[in-house]
């Protein structure tokens, strides 16, 4: 796998809720849902690269799965990786309109 076909599966998806909305409109920062072996220089690469922005920063944040029951079986849904994406003055991201 090339290091550009590498770089545009390390973001799976937008994290688009009441948080992350605040976040974009006050810090311009943004949430993604991203591969869990993707490292801060892959996610800043990948959000640069699909986005065409300037990022400032990245911070990391490992989601746990969750306990649930289902009759009378305990399972645990899978964990996942959330990056916070802080873009530099003057770059925007518009989920709406990409």
């Amino acid at each position: 796998m090339n290091q550009k076909h590498r770089l545009m599966t390390v973001l799976l998806s937008p994290r688009v809720t009441e948080k992350s909305t605040r976040l974009g409109e006050a810090g311009r920062q943004f949430a993604f849902k991203v591969e869990r072996s993707a490292t801060k220089p892959q996610i800043k690469r990948a959000v640069e690269l699909m986005f065409n922005v300037k990022v400032e920063g990245v911070r990391v944040n490992n989601v746990r799965g969750k306990h649930k029951m289902f009759r009378a079986k305990e399972g645990r849904r899978a964990g996942w990786k959330k990056a916070y994406v802080k873009l530099a003055e003057g770059f925007e991201i518009d989920f709406a309109s990409t």
